[in-house]
């Protein structure tokens, strides 16, 4: 009888499995980003890009043997001791402490754990599958609900050793830059092939056999470790030798033989130092994960479904594009400079563009099109157009690009969640799109091309309409949608600047559109809206009453109640009535009196005075509660607590404040408004404002609970998030289509509003925590450029051809 014991051996023993398997592929894959350095540098370039991939090359051929020694360092530190939560955590929301010292992250920290999240994600959009099957392996053996957060088999962590490896070696954020899509890709794979011959090697030994081995394709990874200082390294986690630590290989294909458990032997407990960022974890975390975290994370690294698609998601689409065209047509990127469009294919398409504005002009003012002109008629006119532009074009570069637009745009033109309105608006972009494309090579090799960000926009914000929605594209975006494209029909010649311009209108034209043009989104972002001021106004008035406090002998009781319900009535009824309104005014008053009140009283004048204003200060306390949501039974709590401090202050027993210090304070409160702190400075986070729930009405819902545990990589995501992008939604037990239709300063709050009005507000945190769930999903797993560009692929693999005409 297998006991409990024995499973958890054999879950460390994958473990152990799992780790060899990264560090075996360690060198080869430094060996590949060294050769990839150099071949970058081999491409022609700009000046400035030419000396960036110069200093790459420098840096990575004298580091590249510390970083591939930090990356096994930490790997075996990670085994051993496992990871530090605290080290993991670092970059995690901020505390209610930090929040009020009002401490910030510096840009190089932020960024650092941006390079982090994203190798995360790339890993796991490769190998999320892999992952899952070993995770419920993993869950099996060890009986418990889930992997530890912070568990060596989660992608994040391995990422994390990764990146503190490649800076401890003194490689910079713009060598990784230089790398990103190579180092993502080769990442990617290695961490999918360990995934998978874990899973193989504990299918072996009939855990969980039912849940079946999927198909892999080893990578050949035996490059030779020439030029690069990484000969001899040794075996995976050993420091020396050219063993690898007493086994020869896998099992499974290919003859190869499984590693038992003793193999691995003692070879992790020798090799490297210690890697700064993983120990052994301090008595404040070991044994697991920080509570909360545990069956909280990490659905996003699970889930079935597709994962969001990143920019390095879009360079790897494109990368595969251009490796494929560069193999019928070499030198199709030869050059990233701009360059000049044959005088035949200029006359063509222009001629085209002319057809095309005439067959496709619209009959109404609304900007509808002519509704004889079906999908299918245009692909017609497209594949005439193709062959025509094919004659005119002079190189076979032209040529090939003439052909990958014209399947960019057959397969947006039949993309049906396009409404068909709109989808003429399209098609009259690809005269334009492919005088850029042709011209501006890079069109097809960056990721953030504007004339590849418009359409992407566009298609995002009207790809949610006559969908299962009830709903059509509103006039006044069809109005715009149409504006945009007879602006960039009507500047040829200015390349990617008229789509830069359009761009930068078109997301202007959206914040106008959701909170002053859009019926079901006006009241929605108005209310929003009121919140966020609201919320604002509370902290920046926290904050100041703080300072003001900060040396005054204030009750305790006193001053949590200033800071933690009347902060929030200042606020309210400042938002309501105006800074300086009478009732705000008023308000301030209390606060004055309030603290007045509560100091000692040793005089029976003083104490007769506190007895005259007493009821008139209750009743003000009562209705500044009552502005700012509090029910009776919430007011009556909060008035018998600020009884205790009265009673100290009648029998001396608080502190005593001096006339000329309470005459000061009062005339601060009275001109507060002036000392605030600038609103776009102040962060709404879960840790200042612990209560949304009282912005709840029939018109706003304000989600305030559920989710998993947000990554970085989730936060990093929801302040990502486009307006006019849709969603779909599951709350409060509705599934529904919605859409972005506002976010405050620094997106903080976001707003989503549903077909039928439904109105829904998040503050980041929980955003993160919705999209880490998979509670909120994008309607489109890809941008609508990336899904056309990997359907042209399909069809150019099938038939590269087409390619030279």
């Amino acid at each position: 009888m297998v006991t409990g014991a024995a499973f958890q051996t054999l879950a460390g023993q994958a473990r152990r499995l799992y780790t060899e398997e990264l560090v075996k592929g360690l060198a080869g894959l430094v060996q590949e980003a060294c050769e990839t350095a150099k071949r970058l540098l081999d491409k022609p370039s700009e000046h400035a890009v030419m000396m960036r991939r110069r200093d790459l090359v420098q840096h990575i051929m004298k580091l590249a043997p510390a970083w591939h020694r930090g990356m096994v360092g930490g790997l075996r530190n990670a085994l051993m001791y496992g990871v530090s939560a605290s080290r993991i955590g670092e970059f995690q929301a901020p505390s209610a402490t930090s929040v009020n010292t009002m401490s910030l992250v510096d840009d190089d920290t932020i960024e650092l754990e941006i390079m982090t999240s994203r190798l995360a994600l790339a890993m796991m959009d490769r190998a999320s599958w892999e992952f899952s099957d070993l995770r419920s392996r993993i869950v099996h053996l060890e009986q418990r609900g889930e992997v530890d957060p912070h568990d060596l088999l989660r992608a994040h962590v391995l990422a994390r050793i990764v990146v503190d490896a490649w800076r401890g070696a003194g490689l910079t954020q713009n060598d990784w830059r230089e790398l990103q899509p190579t180092l993502h890709e080769d990442f990617a794979l290695l961490v999918e092939e360990a995934y998978h011959e874990t899973n193989r090697w504990l299918m072996e030994r009939h855990v969980l056999p039912d849940v079946d081995l999927r198909p892999f394709i080893r990578r050949n990874r035996n490059a030779p470790m020439s030029n690069t200082g990484l000969t001899g390294l040794g075996g995976p986690l050993s420091g020396g030798g050219g063993g690898h630590s007493g086994h020869s290989g896998h099992s499974g294909h290919g003859g190869h033989s499984s590693p038992t458990p003793s193999q691995f032997g003692d070879s992790l407990h020798s090799g490297y130092g210690p890697s700064p960022s993983y120990g052994p974890p301090s008595s404040a975390t070991s044994g697991g994960a920080p509570r909360g975290y545990v069956g909280d994370e990490t659905r996003m690294m699970t889930r079935a479904g597709p994962l969001p698609r990143s920019s390095e998601h879009v360079e790897a689409v494109l990368g595969r594009l251009n490796r494929l065209v560069g193999r019928h047509v070499p030198n199709f990127l030869a050059s990233g400079k701009p360059r000049e469009v044959s005088p035949g294919l200029a006359r063509a398409i222009d001629t085209a563009q002319v057809g095309i504005r005439q067959r496709l002009a619209p009959n109404t003012a609304q900007g509808a099109a002519d509704v004889q002109v079906t999908t299918p008629v245009m692909l017609d006119e497209l594949h005439q157009r193709r062959q025509n532009l094919k004659r005119a074009a002079a190189t076979p570069e032209e040529r090939a690009t003439i052909e990958i637009v014209a399947l960019l745009f057959q397969s947006i033109l039949t993309e049906d969640r396009i409404p068909a309105a709109i989808r003429v608006w399209f098609a009259r972009l690809q005269m334009p799109v492919l005088r850029v494309a042709v011209g501006e090579p890079d069109f097809f090799a960056t990721v953030d091309h504007p004339a590849r960000r418009l359409i992407d926009r566009m298609g995002a914000c009207v790809m949610g309409f006559d969908s299962g929605t009830g709903t059509n594209v509103g006039e006044a975006l069809t109005k715009e949608i149409k504006r945009i494209v007879q602006v960039v029909e009507a500047y040829p010649d200015t390349g990617r600047r008229v789509f830069q311009t359009v761009l930068t209108e078109f997301e202007k034209f959206l914040e106008h559109y959701f909170k002053n043009q859009n019926e079901a989104t006006i009241k929605g972002v108005s209310l929003a809206q009121q919140v966020e001021q609201r919320e604002t106004m509370a902290i920046q008035y926290t904050i100041e009453m703080r300072r003001m406090l900060n040396e005054v002998p204030v009750q305790d009781g006193v001053r949590q109640f200033l800071f933690q319900v009347w902060a929030d009535v200042l606020a309210t009824t400042g938002v309501r009535n105006g800074a300086q309104s009478d009732q705000t005014r008023a308000m301030k008053r209390a606060a004055a009196d309030l603290i007045w009140s509560a100091s000692a009283k040793v005089t029976r004048e003083e104490r007769a005075e506190v007895i005259r204003r007493l009821p008139a200060l209750l009743k003000a306390l009562r209705e500044g509660m009552a502005v700012a949501g509090l029910d009776t039974a919430r007011q009556d709590e909060q008035i018998r607590q600020l009884n205790d401090s009265l009673a100290a202050a009648f029998t001396a027993k608080a502190a005593v404040i001096p006339h000329e210090r309470l005459q000061e304070m009062m005339e601060r409160l009275e001109t507060l408004e002036e000392l605030l702190p600038e609103a776009a400075d102040v962060a709404i986070d879960e840790s200042m404002v612990l209560d949304l729930s009282g912005h709840e009405s029939a018109d706003l819902e304000v989600i305030t609970e559920g989710g998993s545990m947000p990554t970085q990589a989730m936060i990093a995501w929801a302040r990502e998030l486009q307006v006019g992008s849709w969603y779909m939604l599951d709350c409060r037990g509705r599934n529904e289509a919605v859409q972005l239709a506002w976010q405050g300063l620094r997106k903080q709050l976001s707003l989503f509003v549903g077909p039928k009005g439904r109105c829904v507000l998040f503050q980041q945190q929980r955003l993160a925590a919705f999209l880490q769930a998979g509670l909120i999903l994008p309607a489109q797993d890809e941008a609508l450029t990336v899904r056309a560009t990997r359907s042209a692929l399909a069809k150019l693999d099938v038939d590269a051809s087409a390619l030279a005409g």
